[in-house]
C-alpha cells in the first residue's frame, strides 16, 4: 500500500499547512451548510407550491359554498351552487395544478411566449403574432354571451385564486427569474386559440404545397397524384374513391431530360423519411342495438403531443339541474386548463368524443396588387389600401422588437408563392363569428337532438363529433362554424379580387352535415374522409388521414355485435399492422428474388420479416424493417415525381401528402418502365437497394440485426418544457423513458415517442359508473405532488381506470370571502 507522506519538512510550514487545512475543512463545512440551507430553501419553496387540499379556503367572488373532493389520483369532484361558482373552482382547481401550463397555451397563441423565455422565441412569435389572436380574442368577449361571459370571468377569478393561494410561486418561475402575470377572461379564449394552431396550422402549408405542385407538373399528373381516396377508404357515408389510372410516358417520363435532371436528385443516402405521425385521433359510437345490454357507447381516443404536465384535466362537475333545481346535474370527462369547458366526456344524457376533421376550414387567397399601387391590392370593390399594424414583441432580457402586419379584407399576408404573388390567409379562427364558447352549453345538454344543435352553433376546432344518448341513439356531425363557400371548393389558392370566389358567411345548424341513427348500428372517425358526394363538398379536404386506421376501427366495429366497454378498449389497443402487409409481402418477394441471393444478411433479414408478428411491437424487427423499406421507397418516388416542386422550395415533399400511398402502390405494383428511377437499371434493382439500405441501417457500426426492433426507436420520450431547456432536470420532471407498442400512423394503437393518445375512454351515457378513462402523466403539473406521475402507468399498459373518480380522500371547501 502506498502511503502519501503531507507533514512538511519544515515546522512553519507544517503550522501553515495545518492552518490552510483547518480553513478548508470550515471552508467545507460552510459550503455544505450553505447547499444544505440551500436546498432547504428551494425545498421549502418547492412545497410552498403545493396546492391546499384539506379545510376551508375563504375566497372572494363565490356566491355560496363549494367543496372539491379528490379521488386517490387526484382526480377533482367539484360540488357548486350554480354554474358560475362552479366556474371558479375549476378555475382554482387549474390553477393550483397547472398554472404554467396555462401560461404557456396563452402565450403560444398570442406570441409572447419571448416574454417569458427569451430571444430564442422571437421568430416563433412573429410567426403566430400574424393572427393578432389577442386581438382576436377581446373582439369575440365583446360579442360573447353574457351567460358565457360570466363564466369566463368567473373562472379567471378562480384562477387567480388559485394562484394567490399557493405559498410560493410555481416551480418554473423561479427558475425562469419571472412573475406569472393575472390570468384574464381573454386568455380563455387564447387557450382555444393555441388548440386552433395545433390542430390547423399546416392546413395553410398544405394548400400552399397543392398550389406548387398544380403548377409544375401536368394536369393528368397533379390529378394521379393528388387523388381523392383509395381502397382505404373507410367513410360512414358513401364509399371509397379510385386512384386514377398511372399517366402515360407522354404526360411524365422519368428517364426524360426535360421531366427529370438526373444530376439534380437527392443522393440516395441523403433522402428524408417523413413520417407524418397521425395527429388527430379515433372516435366511434355503437348503438344500443349492438351492445351486450341495450345501451349505447362512446370511444374516443385523442392523439396529441404528450409533455409534462399533460393537456387533459379530468374531474367531474356537480351543480344542480337548471330546469329541476331539487336534482343534481353531473358532468365527468376531461377538462382542459385554461378554459371552464368539459372537452369531452358524459352528462348522464349524452357522451360524446372528439376526433380532429381534417375538412377544409382555410383558404389560400392570392392577392392582386394594384399595378399603379404597390400600396393597394384589387377586391370586389375596386382598389384598397393594405392595412397595416404595428406589433410590439416583448423579449425576455433584451430590447423589444416591432413587427408590422400587412393585412387585407380576407386576412393577414403571411407569404408569397412560387411567382411571387403575395397571399392572405383566410381561416375561420379569425373570425368573431367562427369562434365562441358554445361548447359550454354542451354540458347541460339531454337530448341527441339538442346535441347536434349545439355542436354545429359551437366555434371550435373542428371536430368530428360522435355522440350517443342515454335511450340507445347514436349521431355524427361536425362540431365548429362551417364557411359556406361560394365559386369555389378551396382545394387551391386563388385570387378572390373578382367576387365571384368568396366566403358567404356560415352554414345554419340545419345546413350541416349529419349521420343519425345509421342501419348499420355504428359509426367511427379517424380523421380520414367520413362522408361522401354533396356532404364531402360541405366539409371541403384539406389534410385527411390515408383511411387504413378507420378502416380497421370499422371493421373491429363491425364484427361486435354484443360489444362493451372492454371491447371498445381493444379496438384502441389494437397494434395490428393490416396496412403494412401488402409491403411486408412485398420486401419478402424482393429478398427471396435470384438477385437477392447469396447474401447471407439479406437472408437474415428476410427471416425476421417472415416472423414480424404482424404488429407494431416493440420487440419486432420485422415491423421495424418493413416500415423502413416502405419510407424508402416512398422518399425516392417524392424525390422523382415532385423533382419540379422541390427545385422550386426545398421543402417540398410529396411524401407529406398522408393519401400519397394509394398513387405510389399503384405505381409499386404495377411497376411501369416510364416511371422507373433513372439511378436504377430495373425495378428489381431499385427495390433490392432499398431493402440493402434496411440492412445498412440495422447493422450500423457493426450492430447485431437483432437490436434493431421497433421499440428503439419508438420510445416515449415525454418531457417538461423546463428539461428541453435545462438537460441535467430531465430525470426530475420528465416522465420514465419506455418502449412502447403501436405505430406513428395507419392503425388503431397510435404511439411516437412524444405523440400517442391523450386519453382513452369508452362510457355509455348514464352508466359512468361502468366506463373507463385513462391518460398519460397524472393531474399535478407539480414534481412533489403524488399525482405528478401516478396515472401514467395505467397509460402505458393500457390498462382501464374508472371514468367516474373515486372515494375522495382530500375534501376542500371553498367558501365566500368576507372580507371587502
Amino acid at each position: 500500500m502506498v502511503v502519501l507522506n503531507l507533514r512538511p519538512s519544515g515546522h512553519r510550514d507544517g503550522v501553515m499547512i495545518r492552518r490552510l487545512l483547518k480553513f478548508a475543512l470550515i471552508g467545507c463545512l460552510l459550503m455544505a451548510l450553505l447547499l444544505a440551507g440551500g436546498s432547504w430553501w428551494a425545498y421549502r419553496q418547492l412545497a410552498g407550491s403545493l396546492p391546499q387540499l384539506d379545510g376551508e379556503m375563504a375566497v372572494s367572488g363565490l356566491t355560496a359554498p363549494v367543496t372539491i373532493e379528490r379521488d386517490s389520483l387526484g382526480i377533482p369532484t367539484l360540488r357548486a351552487a350554480n354554474r358560475a361558482d362552479l366556474a371558479f373552482a375549476t378555475g382554482l382547481v387549474h390553477g393550483q395544478d397547472r398554472f404554467f401550463q396555462m401560461d404557456l397555451l396563452r402565450r403560444n397563441s398570442a406570441g409572447e411566449l419571448a416574454e417569458l423565455i427569451g430571444q430564442p422565441l422571437v421568430d416563433q412569435d412573429k410567426r403566430i403574432r400574424l393572427n393578432r389572436f389577442r386581438d382576436v380574442a377581446r373582439r369575440r368577449l365583446a360579442v360573447e354571451s353574457k351567460e358565457s361571459l360570466e363564466v369566463l370571468e368567473s373562472y379567471a377569478a378562480g384562477v387567480n385564486a388559485g394562484l394567490k393561494s399557493l405559498k410560493a410561486l410555481p416551480f418554473e418561475y423561479l427558475l425562469l427569474g419571472s412573475q406569472p402575470q393575472p390570468w384574464k377572461p381573454e386568455d380563455s379564449m387564447l387557450v382555444i386559440f393555441s388548440m386552433f394552431l395545433d390542430l390547423q396550422d399546416d392546413a395553410f402549408d398544405f394548400e400552399f404545397d397543392r398550389g406548387l405542385l398544380h403548377d409544375s407538373v401536368p394536369q393528368e399528373l397533379y390529378d394521379f397524384l393528388m387523388a381523392r381516396g383509395s381502397q382505404w377508404d373507410a367513410p360512414i357515408h358513401g364509399s371509397a374513391l379510385e386512384v386514377p389510372d398511372i399517366p402515360g410516358p407522354d404526360v411524365f417520363h422519368a428517364r426524360r431530360a426535360s421531366d427529370v435532371a438526373v444530376d439534380l436528385l437527392q443522393p440516395l443516402d441523403q433522402l428524408t423519411i417523413r413520417e407524418r405521425f397521425s395527429l388527430g385521433s379515433n372516435n366511434w359510437a355503437v348503438s344500443g342495438k349492438h351492445t351486450a345490454d341495450g345501451r349505447a357507447l362512446v370511444a374516443d381516443d385523442m392523439h396529441l403531443g404528450i409533455q409534462v404536465p399533460h393537456i387533459w384535466y379530468r374531474a367531474s362537475f356537480v351543480w344542480p339541474d337548471e330546469t329541476d333545481p331539487a336534482r343534481q346535474q353531473r358532468m365527468t370527462g376531461v377538462s382542459l386548463p385554461g378554459t371552464p369547458a368539459m372537452i369531452v366526456g358524459s352528462n348522464g344524457h349524452i357522451a360524446w368524443g372528439f376526433t380532429n376533421t381534417e375538412g377544409d376550414w382555410v383558404d389560400a387567397v392570392i392577392v392582386e396588387v394594384d399595378p399603379s399601387d404597390p400600396d393597394s391590392y384589387q377586391t370586389p370593390e375596386g382598389p384598397r389600401k393594405f392595412e397595416r399594424h404595428t406589433e410590439v414583441i416583448q423579449v425576455k432580457d433584451a430590447a423589444a422588437q416591432e413587427l408590422e402586419i400587412v393585412s387585407t379584407i380576407w386576412g393577414p399576408i403571411v407569404k408569397r408563392d412560387h411567382q411571387n404573388r403575395p397571399l392572405a390567409i383566410r381561416w375561420v379562427a379569425h373570425d368573431t363569428e367562427g369562434v365562441n364558447f358554445g361548447l359550454l352549453h354542451m354540458e347541460r345538454v339531454k337530448t341527441l337532438d339538442d346535441a347536434l344543435h349545439q355542436a354545429n352553433s359551437s366555434g371550435a376546432p373542428h371536430q368530428n363529433f360522435v355522440v350517443a344518448d342515454s335511450s340507445g341513439r347514436i349521431a355524427w356531425t361536425v362540431l365548429g362554424r362551417i364557411p359556406r363557400r361560394i365559386g369555389h371548393d378551396g382545394w387551391l389558392p386563388q385570387s378572390w379580387a373578382d367576387g365571384q370566389v368568396r366566403w358567404d358567411g356560415y352554414l345554419n345548424p340545419d345546413e350541416y352535415p349529419r349521420v343519425v341513427d345509421p342501419e348499420i348500428g355504428r359509426l367511427w372517425s379517424a380523421n380520414a374522409r367520413v362522408v361522401s358526394d354533396e356532404l364531402y363538398r360541405v366539409v371541403g379536404d384539406s389534410a385527411y388521414d390515408l383511411g387504413a386506421r378507420q378502416q380497421q376501427i370499422r371493421d373491429g366495429l363491425l364484427s361486435l355485435d354484443q360489444a362493451t366497454e372492454a371491447d371498445m378498449l381493444k379496438i384502441q389497443l389494437d397494434d395490428r399492422a393490416l396496412f403494412l402487409q401488402r409491403w411486408q409481402q412485398l420486401l419478402l418477394d424482393v429478398l427471396s428474388s435470384p438477385a437477392a441471393a447469396g447474401d447471407p444478411r439479406r437472408q437474415q433479414l428476410g427471416q425476421h420479416v417472415a416472423q414480424w408478428g404482424e404488429r407494431a411491437d416493440a420487440n419486432s424487427v420485422g415491423y421495424r424493417a418493413v416500415w423502413l423499406f416502405r419510407g424508402r421507397v416512398i422518399a425516392q418516388l417524392s424525390d422523382l415525381l415532385g423533382q419540379r416542386c422541390t427545385q422550386i422550395d426545398k421543402e417540398f415533399s410529396l411524401s407529406k401528402f398522408r393519401r400519397i400511398e394509394g398513387p405510389f402502390w399503384k405505381i409499386v405494383s404495377e411497376q411501369p418502365d416510364h416511371l422507373l428511377d433513372p439511378r436504377f437499371e430495373s425495378w428489381d434493382a431499385w427495390l433490392l437497394a432499398a431493402a440493402d439500405r434496411v440492412i445498412e441501417a440495422a447493422t450500423v457500426n457493426g450492430a447485431s440485426m437483432d437490436q434493431f426492433t421497433w421499440g428503439a426507436i419508438n420510445t416515449t420520450r415525454i418531457q417538461h418544457p423546463i428539461s428541453l431547456a435545462i438537460p441535467a432536470l430531465a430525470p426530475w420532471l420528465d416522465m420514465p423513458s419506455r418502449p412502447l407498442d403501436g405505430a406513428w400512423a395507419d392503425l388503431p394503437r397510435i404511439q411516437g415517442p412524444k405523440m400517442g393518445a391523450s386519453q382513452r375512454m369508452a362510457v355509455s351515457p348514464g352508466r359512468e359508473q361502468d366506463g373507463y378513462m385513462h391518460m398519460p402523466c397524472g393531474q399535478s403539473g407539480h414534481p412533489l405532488s403524488p399525482h405528478y406521475a401516478d396515472s401514467h402507468p395505467a397509460w402505458e399498459q393500457g390498462q382501464p381506470s374508472p371514468f367516474l373518480p373515486g372515494d375522495p380522500i382530500h375534501t376542500l371547501t371553498l367558501k365566500p370571502s368576507t372580507a371587502p
